[in-house]
């Protein structure tokens, strides 16, 4: 339980302060990541434990593309803040082909593997679809925001499934963060900022 508190209000800081374009959000990540590792090691969800060096390099990659941008990417309000920008539709298509088929097999090959994940396919789901959310956030497209609500609706079914009771209310606060953040990171890429 301890963990799953501590993990919940790292999570909720750090939603928050990423929904609020702000580059903060990014220390308080990696202490959110080494959380969970810890708490998805005590429950055996084992796609989710093996995504927490995955989430910390793309959360280290998103660090150096939020305050570094190519002169082509800055936001028109900060010079040295990367601006929010949007996907095509084939990238949006492409993105949720790759989550079918990649959570699709990582759960065959969960089920196979490692018997002791209760939920091989529902735990390899929301384990691609944080990948994905992720990596839109890392290159502030504001599309993460769809990707960030999926993840908080089946992740909510995930919890509950495996007896963690306060990550469901966190993650029902982030589903409530979320569609905020979708607003405030729309306005952002309409003026390019």
């Amino acid at each position: 339980m301890f963990w799953d508190i501590i993990a919940s209000v790292l999570g909720l800081t750090c939603v928050f302060l990423a929904g609020r374009n702000s580059k903060y959000n990014f220390w308080v990540g990696y202490l959110y990541t080494t959380a969970l590792f810890v708490l998805f090691m005590q429950k055996n969800l084992v796609a989710s434990l093996i995504l927490q060096p995955v989430s910390l390099c793309i959360n280290m990659i998103g660090h150096w593309r939020w305050t570094h941008p190519r002169e082509e990417e800055k936001s028109s309000k900060d010079s040295s803040a990367l601006r929010v920008s949007g996907m095509g539709w084939p990238e949006r298509i492409m993105a949720v082909v790759t989550v079918f088929v990649i959570a699709g097999l990582w759960g065959w090959l969960l089920d196979r593997l490692f018997p002791l994940d209760p939920h091989p396919y529902l735990d390899s789901c929301v384990t691609v679809l944080i990948l994905v959310a992720q990596y839109l956030s890392a290159q502030k497209k504001w599309e993460c925001w769809i990707a960030w609500l999926v993840v908080n609706i089946t992740q909510m079914a995930l919890h509950l499934s495996v007896g963690n009771y306060f990550m469901p209310i966190v993650c029902g606060l982030y589903l409530i963060n979320g569609i905020i953040s979708l607003r405030n990171w729309s306005k952002l890429y309409q003026n390019k900022a």
